[in-house]
């Protein structure tokens, strides 16, 4: 085109009319003067924003990280996560780890595979995956020399038929500062007690903190600034409430999370009901800000849809308007089944909770019956009796919301059922009046159904054989004993994956497939991983991506 990519957009209602952002507001005028300068300016301090803030340092570049948490209250994403990623071995097959890569990523190298469709940029993503992700653990290392990554099982792809899984050599690791992982929250705990994503985040933390890579807490970005020619030169950031214009020699990377505390987006994009059918129990900052500024300067998008999720509590703590979640992986265990609305199974329950599916099967929550219109699965309801919930505690409290303070949740599971969080009964029948009078269930229970399912499943495990549906031996056992339980569950999980649109240098893309010119990104706000998701999948990418956005924009020549 003759004409500008900046211009044509500017009076493009399919560029810009489309998601209501005005031409005014896309185009920030150029200030006179710039209140600080930067090499590269980096968006949010997680996973990805670290990463790439570390490698653009270490390629020379001087080094802005934009944080909008308070220093004294970093939670991300990553440090509450569990703190597993991908390390595949050295001496596995590259060729062999790129077509994995590219197997999750978009799934045109599997035959029977229909979809993924991101077949224009998955060589540059796969290889790049293959280039960089044998070298995690190292970097870790590297970021802080006292962090001890813990090697999981040999073959650690969780997708076995997929091409190169073998090959590859794939590894999953476990994060700690010492040579076990401790399943309590240790983020107030030594260096040398910390494991899961408090000690992967305190590995990256370090290494930017050793750099003295300058950081601004507490300064959300705002809107990213562009020349004529469409190119990012700038941002504009909030400081103490006040317009803070940052000049960006060489590049703006966006590592600013996804939506998924976002209302307006979660109903856009989400599948199903997105505001009251699903929960995250990641940060409660992650509010999309970056693909607002991105869209507002032309970026496209790429299934914005896609989730790392299956199916959790959700609880009335609210943040945005929205439910809190809370990680679940009881679900699955001996002594429970998982029921829809009306009281029947309708799954093999280790499903909700264990790879190849764990992290997709929202797709399941969000079934919809086409002949009434209902989604008979939101929410589902998690049975199970003192057997369980006399033993175990039904979130996990050494990560996630409940380990980082954000929903209270006491070791005996008492107070959420003092909450009415839990719902008690002394009978199946009892329970199932309890769940039929939630609103949330909308009388569709049929108390008829769950005495029935219940008494199917413990003939199952009498039997020791689940002929309904498949669910290991090792994993069934009745619902008979003292008082019985009921929890809803939404679709949900950590975080969206869908966002902007990226290739395999990281750079941004507008609706055309062209790269904005000086705009990158990494991390879950342009995930890679648009096809299917193994558990620590984003951690890599946080890593993977991350650096590679953070070498290219260092390299570039400064546009002034």
């Amino acid at each position: 085109m003759s004409v500008s990519r900046r211009k044509f957009l500017a009076g493009s209602s399919f560029g810009l009319g489309l998601f209501g952002i005005s031409a005014a507001q896309a185009k920030e005028p150029i200030p006179s003067s710039w209140d600080k300068t930067y090499d590269v300016v980096v968006v949010g301090l997680g996973g990805a924003g670290a990463s790439a803030a570390i490698e653009a340092f270490d390629n020379g570049a001087k080094v802005l990280v934009l944080e909008k948490q308070a220093k004294n209250h970093l939670y991300n994403n990553t440090r509450m996560s569990g703190g597993g990623f991908h390390c595949p071995d050295k001496d596995g097959d590259p060729k062999a780890l790129k077509e994995y890569a590219k197997a999750m990523f978009s799934g045109e190298n599997i035959s029977w595979k229909s979809e993924g469709e991101q077949p224009e940029v998955s060589e540059g993503l796969a290889q790049g995956w293959a280039d960089y992700s044998p070298m995690n653990a190292e970097f870790l290392k590297m970021c802080d020399p006292e962090f001890h990554p813990l090697p999981r099982k040999a073959n650690g792809a969780a997708f076995k038929n997929f091409p190169g899984a073998m090959e590859s050599h794939y590894r999953a690791y476990s994060s700690s500062y010492s040579d076990k992982v401790n399943r309590y929250n240790a983020k107030d705990k030594p260096k040398a007690e910390k494991s899961r994503g408090e000690a992967f985040w305190n590995a990256l933390y370090n290494g930017v903190l050793t750099r003295k890579i300058d950081v601004l807490y507490e300064t959300p970005a705002k809107k990213l600034i562009t020349n004529d020619d469409g190119a990012v030169i700038g941002i504009i950031a909030a400081a103490n409430r006040k317009p803070l214009h940052i000049k960006a020699n060489k590049a703006v990377i966006l590592c600013s999370g996804g939506f998924e505390y976002n209302k307006a987006m979660r109903k856009a994009f989400l599948e199903g009901p997105g505001e009251t059918g699903w929960a995250f129990y990641g940060s409660p900052d992650n509010t999309g800000d970056g693909i607002i500024m991105g869209l507002a300067v032309g970026a496209g998008l790429q299934k914005v849809g896609k989730a790392a999720a299956r199916m959790i509590m959700s609880v009335p703590v609210m943040h945005h308007g929205l439910k809190m979640g809370l990680d679940t992986p009881v679900v699955g265990s001996k002594h429970s089944i998982l029921v829809d609305n009306y009281g029947n199974r309708f799954c093999s329950e280790t499903k909700v909770i264990e790879d190849p599916s764990r992290y997709m099967f929202y797709k399941e929550a969000v079934h919809m019956n086409i002949d009434d219109l209902t989604y008979p699965r939101l929410p589902a309801w998690f049975i199970c009796d003192d057997q369980l919930l006399g033993k175990r505690t039904l979130t996990d409290l050494g990560h996630s919301t409940a380990g980082f303070g954000f929903v209270p949740w006491t070791k005996d599971n008492q107070d959420a059922i003092r909450r009415g969080w839990i719902l008690e009964a002394s009978s199946p029948e009892e329970l199932a009046q309890k769940i039929k009078a939630q609103p949330d269930n909308k009388d569709r229970m049929v108390p008829e159904n769950l005495v029935k399912t219940i008494e199917k499943f413990n003939a199952a495990c009498a039997q020791g054989k689940d002929a309904e549906f498949q669910r290991r031996a090792n994993t069934l056992g009745p619902i008979n004993t003292g008082k019985y339980y009921a929890v809803p569950l939404v679709a949900g999980g950590p975080n969206t994956k869908g966002g902007l649109a990226a290739n395999g240098a990281r750079e941004v893309l507008d609706w055309f497939g062209n790269p904005i010119p000086r705009l990158y990104a990494a991390g879950e706000i342009a995930s890679a991983l648009k096809f299917v998701y193994q558990g620590g999948g984003n951690l890599t990418e946080c890593i993977v991506y991350g650096r590679i956005a953070g070498k290219n924009a260092a390299n570039l020549k400064n546009w002034s």
